[in-house]
């Protein structure tokens, strides 16, 4: 959720955050159209994906 102009404007159906290698954000195209299970699998390997990267990010940086 992002809040403008004092209200609540949720983004969930733009789906994910996905975190590039170099440090870019962008999000998953067809969202909308993906399955549930699809949805949950790819929510799964996301989180994973994005925490190594991040953390790659972060080490890299120190």
């Amino acid at each position: 959720t992002l809040e403008v102009d004092g209200k609540t404007v949720a983004l969930d159906h733009l789906g994910p955050i996905v975190v590039g290698k170099d440090g870019t954000i962008s999000r998953i195209a067809n969202w909308g159209e993906m399955a549930e299970i699809e949805r949950q699998n790819t929510l799964r390997i996301l989180g994973k994906r994005n925490q190594l990267r991040l953390a790659a990010l972060r080490e890299e940086k120190n």
